[in-house]
């Protein structure tokens, strides 16, 4: 008898990430074992991840755990785990909607959800932030199409489309769109925006942090100065957005903003939060395309200070929202979108806002990204952490 267990599961790409993808019976139901299996199936903690199935990257090493949902207008539960390459956890406390897009073709692939004719819609709960997103997946014959012309910058080629409608994401970990109840605020001496659509983030102009904001992820990461700096408003705006002591915790990122380069709304780098993203989380991006819309914002600001951000975004979605935001006026009313930079190219979220007594509501954010089955099969872990 083997000294080792095998556990179904298949490795997908979602967006920009690459996860394994479990039903949720085939892992142990206690949490505690659960993240153990997931460790040694991730070869965690070794930077490297050389003994599992780990890319050696945050992006890389991320985990979805999902199952036929008994909640009304869902048809499936996602759990989002992200496993640590470097040390030994696994965290719970964010969303990642990246790897969100492989949700609806995994659960049609496995039987979980019926394909319903050439387009089938899924609804899924997100566990992490209790909210539900509608993934549109191609079905054409009953069969997920992974093969298409759509292209997301920060993966090769192009390939099926998968768009993502967010229908309740606002708050959905701080508590509120803007959790400190304002637009702007003064966090260890720097101007910044807190936000929360879907992910946590700190907004906050590259410029007042010493930096040009065009900088590659490397560079910035082996800027020590910039990296404590960058921790030190992380720490404090955390408290401040309702999410206690983040020390040890994912949440909330950083996004350094300056002006586009390319005729979008404005450039990123987004802190994960230590490491710099290679491009930007989608959730992140839509937090960051919010802020763009929200009046007296600091992206507002940015965005409209720029030349290429007054007419950037598809529909002229960056120009209204950011130059309302500067002169605080209104912020769009209807669907519009807003095109984010980020390392890799850009990433276009579509944003209906509404302004009731000068706060802001988010009736819809939207947005498209690919996915792909890689493999299915069997990951093995040592029997020893799930001996029953």
């Amino acid at each position: 008898m083997s000294d080792q267990r095998a556990i179904r599961c298949s490795v997908m790409r979602g967006g920009t990430s690459k996860a394994l993808v479990f039903h949720a019976d085939h892992l142990p139901a206690d949490p505690a074992a659960r993240d153990a299996v997931l460790l040694a199936a991730m070869g965690s903690p070794d930077p490297r991840q050389i003994d599992g199935m780990g890319g050696a990257h945050p992006l890389t090493s991320k985990v979805a755990v999902v199952s036929a949902s008994t909640r009304a207008g869902a048809d499936v539960d996602y759990l989002f785990l992200q496993v640590w390459p470097d040390r030994a956890e696994v965290s719970d406390s964010q969303n990642c909607g990246n790897i969100l897009a492989a949700i609806g073709p995994f659960a049609l692939e496995e039987g979980l959800v019926a394909a319903t004719g050439e387009r089938s819609d899924v609804a899924i709960f997100m566990e992490n932030t209790d909210s539900l997103a509608v993934a549109h997946v191609e079905t054409p014959g009953g069969e997920v199409a992974y093969t298409g012309t759509a292209r997301i910058d920060g993966v090769p080629g192009t390939h099926a489309p998968v768009p993502i409608d967010f229908l309740d994401v606002a708050g959905s970990s701080c508590g509120a769109l803007l959790p400190t109840k304002k637009a702007r605020d003064l966090v260890a001496g720097v101007a910044v925006t807190c936000i929360d659509n879907g992910m946590p983030v700190v907004c906050v102009k590259a410029s007042d942090l010493g930096v040009s904001g065009y900088e590659s992820p490397a560079e910035l990461e082996n800027d020590a100065a910039l990296r404590e700096r960058v921790e030190e408003i992380r720490l404090q705006a955390g408290e401040m957005m309702q999410l206690g002591d983040v020390t040890g915790a994912t949440v909330p990122k950083v996004s350094l903003l300056a002006a586009p380069k390319h005729g979008g709304a404005l450039m990123t780098r987004s802190f994960i939060p230590h490491r710099v993203h290679e491009a930007i989380g989608v959730f992140g991006a839509v937090s960051v395309a919010t802020a763009c819309l929200v009046p007296g914002s600091v992206a507002a600001e940015v965005a409209a200070g720029a030349s290429g951000g007054a007419s950037g975004g598809a529909s002229g979605g960056a120009s209204g929202g950011a130059s309302g935001g500067a002169s605080g006026g209104t912020p769009y009313e209807g669907l519009r979108d807003v095109e984010v930079e980020h390392p890799s190219g850009s990433f276009t979220v579509s944003m209906e806002l509404e302004s009731d007594g000068g706060e802001v509501h988010v009736r819809r954010a939207a947005l498209l990204r690919t996915a792909r089955l890689l493999m299915r099969g069997e990951v093995y872990v040592p029997a020893r952490l799930w001996p029953a």
